[in-house]
């Protein structure tokens, strides 16, 4: 499977909000960084993802929002089969939003970091 393959799955399983999708599209050593809660590995993304949206439903009157993620201004860049993406993320219903920066290799998506859109010192 290619990158871009890597990173379409991976994209749809934040759009879903689907934990097994998206962890069918990572490597063993993958990483995502949450400022909120840390580097999450691998192992412990369902956890995450989880409470994730518990906050959401929390947020959206007791319903989890359909779709989960809306994901818009992907940018790529691709280097010697690597595979860099930028995406604008929000989470429907809430104020939570945000940037991704996405590595991705042919093995899978490798890591995330995540920011937030948020005013300072609010």
């Amino acid at each position: 499977m290619s990158a871009t393959d890597h990173l379409g799955f991976y994209a749809e399983g934040w759009t879903n909000g689907d934990a097994n999708l998206i962890l069918q599209s990572v490597t063993d050593d993958y990483t995502f960084d949450d400022p909120n809660a840390g580097v999450i590995s691998k192992s412990n993304f369902s956890k995450y993802l989880e409470e994730l949206k518990k906050t959401a439903i929390t947020l959206c009157d007791g319903n989890l929002p359909e779709p989960f993620m809306e994901l818009s201004e992907v940018v790529t860049a691709e280097n010697n089969g690597a595979l860099t993406a930028w995406c604008w993320w929000t989470i429907p219903g809430t104020e939570i939003k945000g940037a991704g920066l996405i590595k991705v290799e042919s093995s899978g998506v490798r890591s995330e970091v995540l920011t937030y859109y948020t005013k300072l010192g609010a």
